[in-house]
């Protein structure tokens, strides 16, 4: 038997994953994550199931997405080469605002570097205000 082959990684180590909905392709996203990055993917998976037990998962454009109704989203993340960025889609409606500025208004960032300890309990606060937000139809 063989194994199935590991899935290419793009610019900044992100894992090229097939458009899909569901857990599957989520966690092959985030197995496929490289080096210290797959732990974070656990991680940010983890609190976000715990703090939203009813969400949606998805995987668009080499991305885990996060929502409740499955076409709309409140969080996504993408691998890059320093850091695992995080997306609030909603994020300057959040208390505090998440630290990372983008070029969309409403959209936040927080980035996650090897090394840095992430504030589990103010993720999963920002987590649970995003999810009662609108979400972002992609």
């Amino acid at each position: 038997m063989s194994e199935d082959p590991q899935p290419a990684l793009l610019a900044g180590g992100n894992p090229q994953i097939p458009k899909g909905h569901g857990e599957a392709p989520v966690q092959a996203y985030i197995a496929a994550m490289p080096g210290w990055k797959a732990d974070v993917g656990r991680r940010i998976d983890a609190i976000v199931s715990r703090t939203v037990p009813e969400v949606r998962k998805a995987v668009k454009w080499n991305s885990p997405l996060y929502g409740l109704d499955g076409k709309t989203w409140f969080l996504s993340f993408h691998c890059f080469d320093r850091y695992v960025k995080v997306a609030f889609f909603r994020g300057a409606a959040l208390e505090p605002v998440p630290p990372e500025p983008s070029k969309t208004p409403s959209t936040r960032y927080l980035h996650v570097r090897e090394g840095e300890a992430l504030d589990e309990a103010q993720f999963a606060d920002w987590v649970r205000q995003a999810s009662r937000l609108p979400g972002e139809k992609m």
